[in-house]
């Protein structure tokens, strides 16, 4: 058997994952003092990877390599954002597999960075419709947290990364700390004007992570398209580039890359360290620390947890996973408006919100609780459905189509049915027992879809919009990449994994500071709320162990 590398030296903390809320606990406990080290089970990339700026010519397979993406690559394959010239940032599927009692789509990078380096950077606060959930409608439990609490972490979070939007005043949305909002199109002004003039809803401009004017060291953005295949001006927000790199300047930060965490050593009731198995080697080590902080992703985590034999007090560990419902709304077009089409940049990274307006007063709507928010924009296209042929069909083409959409991404309940496990049967390409997912959704979930895909149709033809119609098909469960849960946060120690510090309660030096500590998903794209529940931790963490 392999010897096992240990270093001497403990850290004061080894942060695993290197995404969204790995780079926060890196900027926040190195700029405290710490000492930190940070494990990535993926290479190190830098902006040489970046393909953002090149044409699809200079691709061997031209952009469009669907195939040869699947081959090894299956599941990842099927995000919009793996494409040919960033596959590599994605897993292998058959490196990485994991066992689906019913259909689940678990979209995951191992690089530096992670999954920041190609999220859609949608940045929205939570309320305490969503923390106080249970109390609004009787279902589940409440967050043992409240937004007052998380506003000052969310303003942190919010001057550093910089998000573009729009002030709306509403109670269920609350407005970050916005730099200048990005334009809505032509189309989009006129379902905003119409949607509120008939219907009394907001549509507003997307909040995003993407800067709008010079912010921190970074450049504007400008507008040149493919952001999921990374960003050489650095506009729009992931770690590597910035909380990491700030991490970096402090002296006190060691990044080891290759490094796929295997288990959590413990003695006598407290976390060591974390052992991993270097990805290129398949060679054992072992890293000690005293506060052990994972960051790597929701499910990840909990395997972790699951395979050290830790937060397994009870019986909450693994269960309520959720993911947002999706992929279902109403298309349009807008005939007052000449289209004009064009081919290539500028093409703005953001499309427009409308934030949930379905029981934000009442508990119950139509036999369903909580609700959903839409994304969506409005644009002009080639109508390449044209009829006709030869310079008829040209000229039609070339004439095109004002189109307008909208799709919904609906609140998954908590249900103790969904959970994920250890398969004790089958292991990852570097010998880590694999997780066996049990999740689909309920009713609830399926009407407020529905429901979602209605209420887009009457706010389109309420714009003046022609063709309206039904879109989309029910999302697999995962497929929304918004998975959270399974490691829940809780003042009770018999019902839940963490404290309402994500630390957890049978051992008090280790947290979990991403997706797993959910409580419930809200509507909400995630990713803020999770930096902001990072960097609160940290700051708790800073006391604890001054």
């Amino acid at each position: 058997m392999p010897q096992i590398s240990t270093p001497r030296e403990p850290f004061d903390a080894v942060v695993v994952g290197s995404g969204a809320t790995g780079g926060w606990a890196a900027k926040c406990l190195t700029e405290a003092g710490w000492r930190v080290a940070m494990l990535e089970a993926g290479p190190k990339i830098t902006p040489k990877d970046f393909t953002e700026h090149m044409q699809p010519w200079q691709f061997p397979y031209l952009g469009e390599s669907r195939n040869s993406l699947l081959r090894e690559r299956p599941i990842q394959g099927l995000c919009y954002a793996c494409r040919e010239s960033n596959q590599h940032w994605f897993v292998n599927d058959y490196e990485n597999p994991y066992t689906q009692e019913k259909p689940f789509h678990w979209i995951r990078q191992r690089v530096l960075g992670g999954r920041s380096n190609s999220w859609g950077r949608q940045t929205y606060r939570m309320s305490d419709l969503d923390f106080k959930c249970a109390s609004h409608d009787g279902y589940g439990d409440d967050w043992p947290i409240s937004y007052e609490e998380m506003v000052p972490y969310y303003e942190t979070v919010e001057r550093y990364v910089g998000i573009s939007g729009q002030a709306e005043n509403l109670p269920q949305l609350p407005d970050s700390v916005f730099l200048p909002p990005m334009e809505m199109t032509c189309g989009e002004a006129i379902l905003r004007d119409e949607v509120r003039k008939k219907m009394g809803r907001v549509v507003t401009i997307g909040r995003a992570a993407v800067l709008t004017q010079k912010h921190n060291g970074r450049a504007a953005c400008h507008y040149c398209g493919p952001c999921e295949q990374g960003c050489s001006t650095f506009s729009y927000f992931s770690s590597p580039w910035t909380t990491i790199a700030d991490a970096q300047r402090t002296g006190r930060f060691t990044l080891i890359c290759d490094a796929v965490a295997a288990q959590i050593p413990s003695k006598d009731g407290k976390a060591t360290g974390v052992m991993y198995v270097d990805r290129v080697s398949r060679e054992p080590r072992e890293i000690r620390a005293k506060v052990v902080v994972l960051c790597a992703s929701a499910l990840e985590s909990t395997r972790l947890l699951m395979n050290s034999k830790l937060g397994d007090q009870n019986d909450a560990l693994g269960h309520y996973v959720m993911d947002h419902h999706y992929q279902g709304g109403a298309s349009g077009v807008m005939p007052m408006l000449e289209a004009k089409p064009w081919a290539g940049a500028p093409r703005r990274p953001n499309g427009i919100y409308v934030p949930r307006f379905r029981n934000v007063k009442e508990s119950a709507t139509n036999g369903f609780i909580r609700g959903y928010g839409y994304q969506g924009g409005g644009s002009p296209g080639f109508d390449t459905g044209a009829p006709g042929f030869g310079a008829a069909y040209k000229d039609a083409v070339r004439k095109g189509k004002w189109n307008l959409s909208i799709s919904a991404w609906c609140e998954c309940l908590p249900r103790r049915e969904n959970y994920v496990e250890i398969d004790g049967d089958r292991v990852d390409a570097w010998g880590v027992p694999i997780l066996k997912i049990h999740a689909e959704y309920g009713d609830n979930e399926k009407k407020l879809w529905n429901d979602s895909r209605d209420q887009a149709a009457e706010m389109l033809e309420a714009s003046g919009a022609k063709d309206v119609h039904l879109t989309g098909t029910p999302s697999v469960f995962g497929f929304c990449i918004h998975e959270v849960g399974t490691a829940r946060m809780g003042n009770d120690p018999k019902t839940s994994v963490v404290n309402r510090f994500c630390q957890a309660h049978d051992v008090n030096n280790l947290f979990v500071t991403d997706g797993a500590c959910w409580v419930s998903s809200g509507c909400q794209n995630p990713t803020l709320t999770m930096m902001a529940l990072t960097v609160r931790a940290c700051e708790y963490m800073v006391k604890q162990y001054a």
